[in-house]
């Protein structure tokens, strides 16, 4: 049996100013999601939410930094708030302030990566969990990494992040399951976003991941948006505890 359509669902989407949230944002408002748009910053939320508006969707901008566990809660808190209910969580937001091998990362921003991809994650889903039960059930969504399947000599610490994010999903399939809460991710390969602008700025690079992916070219944000709005909604309503890997068949290739 598929899972009860809701009749204009609520979604939140962290780190959803640009990028791949940006597209999951525009996508699923445009399925007839209502959207809560969220950013560390207002300024950079707001104008996503207005153009949501004026192309007929329903949006609201939240600023929220992932890192502080208290406006972790009041994103989730606020978003009842506005529209009354919660169906869906997508945790895309990360970070990523090295790049390089291992020994260049110091504590402060080794707790960085894992704070912000990992605990942040953790901690939403639980803030999230008492509303999205109310609703009947619904989806907790991470965007994750193909990093986190490899070793990788400049993002590795990023890849540890997303490896320990991949087990995160499994686990809290278990521990919301009982609430009818499905927890999955997405593990893209290279996309074309600012947030990989290190690697893309690198012309060998670009070329070495369009001719080694069997469908040759770079991921566009709008492909990931649309698994994600696929994982928050009714037809995957059977799935938990997975990390669909969307690289356009590179890690068959067996590197990133």
């Amino acid at each position: 049996m598929r899972e009860r359509q809701v009749s204009e669902p609520v979604v939140v989407i962290t780190g959803s100013s640009r990028g791949i949230g940006r597209a999951a944002a525009e996508l699923m408002a445009q399925r007839g999601y209502r959207v809560v748009v969220s950013s560390r910053s207002a300024e950079s939320c707001e104008p996503v939410a207005e153009a949501i508006r004026a192309a007929g969707g329903q949006a609201h901008a939240i600023a929220c930094h992932i890192g502080h566990e208290d406006q972790l809660e009041q994103l989730v808190l606020g978003t009842v708030e506005r529209f009354g209910r919660l169906d869906a969580v997508v945790m895309n937001a990360a970070s990523n302030p090295v790049y390089g091998s291992s020994d260049q990362v110091d504590r402060k921003a080794f707790d960085l990566i894992m704070g912000n991809n990992v605990y942040s994650a953790m901690r939403m889903a639980h803030c999230a969990r008492a509303h999205l039960k109310k609703a009947g059930g619904g989806a907790v969504v991470l965007v994750s990494s193909i990093a986190g399947l490899f070793g990788n000599r400049q993002i590795g610490v990023y890849g540890m992040s997303k490896a320990a994010e991949n087990q995160l999903v499994r686990n809290l399939a278990l521990e919301l399951g009982g609430d009818g809460i499905r927890v999955n991710a997405v593990a893209p390969g290279l996309v074309k976003t600012d947030f990989a602008q290190a690697l893309l700025a690198d012309e060998r690079m670009v070329r070495y991941f369009e001719s080694t992916t069997p469908l040759r070219r770079l991921a566009e944000p709008a492909d990931i948006a649309r698994v994600i709005a696929f994982l928050c909604g009714p037809d995957s309503g059977w799935l938990s505890g997975q990390v669909i890997t969307a690289d356009g068949g590179l890690s068959v290739t067996g590197g990133f």
